[in-house]
């Protein structure tokens, strides 16, 4: 347990192999009325810059839907290797990553004098901060107060509807294709969990994440088990089947024991914040409370 991977590591799991394909017709580019020319590399980012009403020139490469308003748009590859080839061929004015990414891709882009801004989207405050940062640089404060308006408000309706109530202890495990992790109270899953009303049997780690030992998560013997499957869903909700059903410890679980394991769907809970969070602690208060 006390083995911790590096952010470099779990961000190599999870890279989800896609093709760089490119559309670099400017007819489709969106440079907005102020001049700003902005690529948005993450799918969580370009859903924000969305619903700010703020214009792209290019996104991401994803198998996920992307917004409407960027259909047509030239895509620039994988958040964690973009084409940096494409990227400076549309000559941007602004480059939004994420904050969980800035190790691997800073140097990459200083070293090419590209304006980039990683946003800090790791807990749900931080991505309302990061909300409202944008909407003052961009002018959309109103588009943005709007978006505040409704974290907020769901978070005080959760208060509501758990005060009082014991909280029940929860294990999250982050699963990629052959592999998973344990998700700490510092992750973004760990927040939800948290704002849902949850207790984290992982807490006092610096880390968002940690290798497994399934002898000493045994020990916590969490009410909840809540498996998150990302990079090939339905690979990793199979080999958390098989790892579940061949390994004779889970069944020591109290979680198991109860039927209260429940695996999480990957477009409401990401590695980062992004604008399902509400979707998703509805999912959760379900999930600790029923």
């Amino acid at each position: 347990m006390k083995r911790k991977f590096s952010l470099f590591l779990l961000a190599g799991l999870i890279m989800v192999v896609a093709g760089c394909s490119a559309n670099a017709d400017p007819a489709v580019e969106s440079e907005n009325s102020d001049g700003d020319r902005i690529i948005a590399t993450t799918v969580a980012v370009t859903e924000i810059m969305d619903a700010l009403e703020i214009d792209l020139v290019a996104v991401p490469t994803s198998y996920k839907d992307l917004p409407k308003r960027y259909d047509g748009l030239t895509e620039i590859g994988n958040p964690m290797n973009p084409d940096m080839e494409i990227i400076l061929s549309l000559k941007p004015t602004e480059v939004l990553s994420v904050s969980t990414l800035k190790s691997d891709l800073d140097e990459v882009f200083s070293g090419r004098n590209i304006n980039t801004s990683y946003l800090n989207l790791q807990t749900l405050e931080n991505m309302q901060n990061e909300i409202l940062a944008l909407g003052e640089r961009y002018d959309r404060q109103e588009q943005a107060g709007a978006l505040i308006q409704k974290f907020e408000g769901k978070l005080e309706e959760i208060k509501l509807k758990t005060e009082g109530k014991d909280q029940p202890s929860v294990l999250i495990l982050m699963g990629v294709p052959g592999s998973y992790l344990v998700a700490t109270e510092n992750s973004y899953l760990g927040d939800l969990v948290k704002r849902a009303g949850g207790k984290n049997v992982i807490s006092g780690e610096s880390v968002e994440f940690l290798s497994s030992n399934t002898e000493y998560l045994q020990k916590s013997n969490p009410d909840i088990i809540l498996r998150a499957a990302h990079g090939m869903p339905e690979e990793v909700v199979a080999m958390f089947d098989k790892e579940f059903k061949e390994n004779d410890i889970w069944k020591h679980f109290n979680a198991v024991k109860n039927d209260r394991v429940y695996d999480l769907e990957e477009t409401l809970f990401g590695t980062t914040g992004n604008l399902a969070a509400t979707e998703a602690l509805d999912e959760l208060l379900e999930m600790l409370y029923n």
